[in-house]
């Protein structure tokens, strides 16, 4: 098993770079499906994720090519329409496909995804946008069977689900007639999807708001596009720029999509400059306590940033309130900063964070990518050395994260753990 060994204490400084969002770029590629056509997505990185969802297409009969940061896909000769059962388990966005696949083949055969252990995460509001579309859905013994030829219709979204708005948005743009999304996801992501679909042909209006409006019938072509940056893996190295008092600037940060997290950095004192180009994180002393922080659909405080501010909190002079509206269970990194120093009171969704002097060093393990980059962003600052196990679920979002924090001063390598 392989994990992290990180010795902390010393400041991070430098630059860095944010590629392709893993959050932009997995709907890109469900979406290409669509296409008779090459498509060519260019920025992305090397991810866990992003590797099991090319293999997902090849199993429908796409073919797929890497050279360097680029990918292209090209989904002309594409004739399956079951979904392996061992890769979609592998990764909660093998749902992306559904919509894309039932729209090209008329039917679709899937089983439950899998992902991290946040929730529940229910797939009842990409199946009921679905069915709003014509979809006939049958669910039996794990699996999911679709068919039926789509058309046009008015959805209201029971809550704005990033993921369910964009399945429908995919199945809705060769379906007969138009389709309204009403309360619809306005993360930045859906911004981009609708880009890349508008780009391809297609006839998207709204995205970023409440309410995406889809002219039906497209006739959609290959194209070469630049997914959106990722700002969920830009915002992790600012905080972990500003955990160890350092000074670190991400370039191709889009503070546009980050004014939630640059709020709270701001409020625990760190100094924040904007440029066209990029964020810098400047901080020289000790951190204060923000008084509470909730997480929110867009352009709320994004749950996938959750953790890892948690992890900051737990050096921040004071008491901090962290609040998580969106998932469940997504505070199992809560105990494992507590074995590394940190003073948390886990209460349901409600965690009451008092600032400590100092973290120190320990063994601990993640249980998902969000709160392995937190573990990270803790294991930098504290004094001594951290061992940090299952990095796997850190490699499903991050293109060999020790490379980039090595760059920045990190004292971090992969190691091989004997189990």
């Amino acid at each position: 098993m392989e994990a992290y060994s990180i010795f902390g204490g010393k400041p991070l400084s430098g630059e860095a770079s944010a590629f392709g969002a893993k959050n932009a770029v997995l709907p890109l590629l469900a979406a290409s499906v669509l296409l008779k056509e090459p498509v060519r997505l260019t920025g992305c990185p090397d991810l866990a994720d992003v590797r099991n969802m090319l293999k997902l297409l090849e199993s429908l009969g796409c073919r797929t090519a890497r050279e360097g940061m680029d990918l292209t896909i090209e989904a002309g000769g594409a004739q399956e329409h079951v979904m392996p059962e061992s890769l979609s388990k592998q990764m909660r966005s093998s749902i992306f496909m559904l919509g894309p696949v039932l729209s090209r083949f008329g039917r679709a055969d899937f089983t439950y995804p899998g992902g991290c252990e946040i929730g529940l995460r229910p797939i009842d509001l990409h199946l009921q946008g679905l069915r709003a579309l014509g979809a006939q859905i049958e669910e039996k013994h794990g699996h999911i069977i679709c068919q039926g030829k789509l058309r046009g219709a008015a959805i209201h979204m029971d809550y704005p689900s990033v993921g369910a708005t964009e399945n429908v948005m995919m199945a809705a743009v060769c379906a007969s007639g138009d389709t309204v999304i009403h309360n619809a996801a306005r993360e930045p992501e859906i911004v981009d999807l609708a880009n890349f679909l508008n780009t391809c042909g297609a006839k998207v209006r709204g995205a970023g708001t409440g309410t995406i409006i889809i002219q039906g019938g497209a006739k959609l072509h290959g194209c070469s596009y630049a997914p959106l940056t990722d700002r969920i893996c830009a915002g992790t190295l600012l905080v972990a720029g500003a955990a160890t008092k350092g000074d670190v600037y991400v370039r191709d940060a889009r503070a546009q999509d980050m004014q939630a997290l640059l709020a709270k950095l701001k409020e625990a004192g760190c100094g924040i400059t904007v440029y066209s180009e990029g964020i810098r994180v400047r901080m020289s002393r000790r951190l204060k306590a923000v008084r509470r922080l909730e997480t929110a659909p867009f352009p709320g405080f994004p749950t996938d940033m959750q953790a890892q501010m948690m992890a900051l909190l737990t050096l921040a002079k004071g008491t901090s309130v962290v609040a998580e509206n969106v998932f469940e269970n997504r505070m199992s990194h809560a105990a494992e900063l507590t074995r590394m120093g940190a003073d948390i009171q886990v209460s349901g969704r409600i965690a009451v964070v008092r600032g400590v002097e100092m973290l120190t060093g320990a063994r601990v393990t993640t249980r998902d990518l969000r709160a392995g980059a937190a573990l990270c962003v803790a294991a930098l600052a504290a004094q001594g050395e951290s061992v940090i196990e299952n990095i796997s679920l850190i490699d499903r979002g991050h293109d060999h994260l020790e490379r980039t924090l090595s760059a920045l001063g990190g004292q971090i390598k992969r190691i091989e753990l004997n189990e």
